[in-house]
């Protein structure tokens, strides 16, 4: 190997990561799959989003979320900073947009859990996203696991169900579906999707 080859090849930049992006309706188990995942794949990036709520007991800032001022969160707004975000119950939510860049330039392989409007705003800022939704067998089932929570009401179900709808009608957006019919067969597939972008 010359000098030459050497120098090129210490300057070639490293391989690109790939940025998924995982929304569910509520009581779908994404979360529970989410972390299947990230646990198997232990090199696999989380975003932590930064959000102006403040921090409840036993959170850490930077571990479950960013604890930004409301200031800082709009200027961040007026400065395209964040890849995607949103005002939940009166309290702002993003994810930086420029962390997401890095780790990809960087090869890093980054999961994101966020839902329908985020995943458009991400598409929007990243196209080659890989995109996943997943759903539950049907409403009834859905439904079901929602009460057995013991979390929500009776209107607070209705409304997620309410939301629930809106969110699958907006399925096609996504390039994967997956069926969360069965916790490990939605896991399996769940991971082996992955499995796949990465050995790529």
């Amino acid at each position: 190997m010359t000098r030459d080859t050497e120098i090129a090849t210490q300057a070639d930049p490293p391989p690109k990561g790939h940025l998924f992006v995982v929304s569910a309706p509520s009581g779908t188990g994404k979360t529970t799959l989410c972390n299947r995942v990230r646990k198997y794949f232990s090199d696999l990036y989380y975003s932590v989003s930064a959000t102006t709520r403040p921090a409840r007991p036993g959170e850490q800032d930077g571990r479950d979320y960013h604890f930004v001022s409301v200031q800082e969160f709009e200027r961040g707004i007026a400065e395209g900073r964040w890849a995607e975000w949103a005002r939940v119950h009166g309290n702002l939510y993003g994810t930086s947009a420029q962390w997401i860049a890095d780790v990809l330039a960087q090869g890093g392989d980054i999961l994101l859990d966020i839902d329908v409007q985020g995943a458009r705003q991400i598409l929007k800022r990243f196209p080659e996203a890989v995109t996943i939704f997943i759903l539950p067998p049907d409403l009834a089932e859905l439904e079901r696991r929602l009460r057995l929570r013991g979390t929500d009401d009776d209107a607070t179900v209705a409304l997620r169900l309410v939301n629930a709808r809106e969110e699958m009608a907006q399925q096609g957006l996504y390039r994967h579906v997956l069926v969360n019919d069965d916790l490990e067969k939605a896991a399996r597939a769940f991971i082996n999707l992955l499995k796949r972008y990465r050995s790529k």
